[in-house]
């Protein structure tokens, strides 16, 4: 097993992902099978895994719990237990915060029913649950004070290393950041983004990996498969890909991707059977970063599974623009939009409101003369007002 520096930790580069554990039904959330999944746990720590990631409602909550139980059985200093607080779930309206329809007396609480939940007296690592444009005013909220409640459990010893996940924008991450300087908060020290080949551009995964780096924050990564995508391509892409390297998984590819980028503790993958859980502690024996080659022919891949309207975010286009709509941005969206129309994406396009999507541009065409990338823009942003509606 590879092992990064964390602070004063030694990480294990492979973390585990406690959202997709083994199961005894179908769809997200069903019942974990704990069987397999206690097989799953120890054969991964007994490996040399010993980062291990849950939050509130993987497996709709017994994922902590489960977690929790079964790692109890190793000496609690090998592991490190990381779990998030489910922002992304709340509601506060006139002092009353519910969770999921469940009502708590604010988010010590619910930070006190977690870790009741996981057994134990400290989370090694704790997460704000996806900082994005839906959740940005929930976690800044000074009247339902999240982040004093965190500063608190961190002063106390109950958190030993604060952070946050991101399904958000370069801008988003950026501004909440700030938002966190202008407080005089250095207690943030990483942040876990989605990250892969396909989504440093699609998702700009690469931009929010600048933005954590110049505000000192370390990137953890997740979905380094895109949800398992990554490892059934199909088509030309499999092809390339198996001409280079008859003997590799798909899978090698997009970790051997992550492997080139040198700052990255930990790379977190859902692990939902043996065989992927072998195959995966193999690819993090050694050290095994592409080549400039590989680099190349991994952009080739990328070129075969994507359309992408090719913006480079000069902005030229928004000076002009009447509607003061921001191109760039829906211009990115539709571009992930026309990969995959994923949960977060839709979250993202609901925060919009309706004069900032792509509906409200009035076909005026002032931006076209100005994009040097010569993009019809006003029917890029029709076609992505037709693909949101259609859903």
């Amino acid at each position: 097993m590879i092992y990064k520096q964390f602070k004063d930790l030694k990480l294990s580069s492979l973390g585990f992902g406690a959202m997709r554990l083994p199961s005894t039904g179908s769809g997200y959330g069903a019942p974990i099978d704990y069987v397999k999944a206690a097989e799953l746990i120890e054969y991964a720590y007994k490996n040399g895994i010993n980062y291990f990631d849950t939050s509130y409602f993987y497996h709709d909550g017994d994922s902590e719990r489960f977690l929790g139980k079964t790692l109890a059985s190793f000496p609690r200093e090998s592991w490190y237990l990381a779990s998030k607080l489910p922002g992304n779930l709340m509601r506060y309206n006139d002092g009353k915060l519910e969770v999921s329809g469940k009502v708590f007396s604010g988010p010590e609480e619910v930070f006190n029913f977690q870790m009741e939940r996981c057994a134990v007296d400290y989370f090694d690592f704790f997460l704000l649950h996806n900082l994005a444009e839906s959740t940005y005013d929930i976690y800044t909220n000074e009247d339902l004070g999240i982040i004093d409640c965190l500063l608190e459990q961190k002063a106390r010893g109950r958190i030993r290393h604060l952070g946050f996940s991101s399904h958000g924008r370069p801008g988003t991450i950026d501004n909440f950041l700030n938002y966190l300087a202008g407080r005089k908060c250095r207690d943030f020290e990483f942040a876990m983004i989605q990250m892969n080949y396909l989504d440093w551009t699609l998702q700009e995964a690469g931009k929010k990996h600048e933005v954590l780096n110049r505000h000192g924050l370390a990137t953890f990564v997740m979905e380094p498969l895109r949800g398992g995508k990554l490892a059934r391509l199909g088509g030309e892409a499999e092809a390339l890909l198996k001409a280079s390297r008859p003997n590799d998984t798909l899978a090698a590819w997009a970790f051997r991707f992550l492997q080139s980028i040198e700052d990255i503790p930990v790379v977190l993958s859902g692990m939902s059977s043996l065989e992927h859980l072998k195959e995966n502690l193999a690819l993090f024996s050694r050290h095994d970063p592409l080549t400039e080659e590989e680099s190349r022919i991994l952009q080739k891949v990328l070129e075969s599974i994507t359309d992408l309207v090719p913006c480079t975010s000069c902005r030229y286009c928004v000076e002009y623009c009447p509607q003061g709509l921001d191109i760039p941005m829906l211009l990115t969206l539709y571009n992930e939009a026309s990969f995959d129309m994923a949960w977060f994406l839709n979250a993202a396009i609901r925060t919009l409101k309706d004069e900032e999507k792509p509906g409200a541009c009035t076909s005026c065409r002032s931006c076209v003369p100005l994009c040097p990338q010569n993009i019809d823009i006003p029917k890029e942003l029709e076609e992505f007002d037709k693909k949101i509606k259609s859903k």
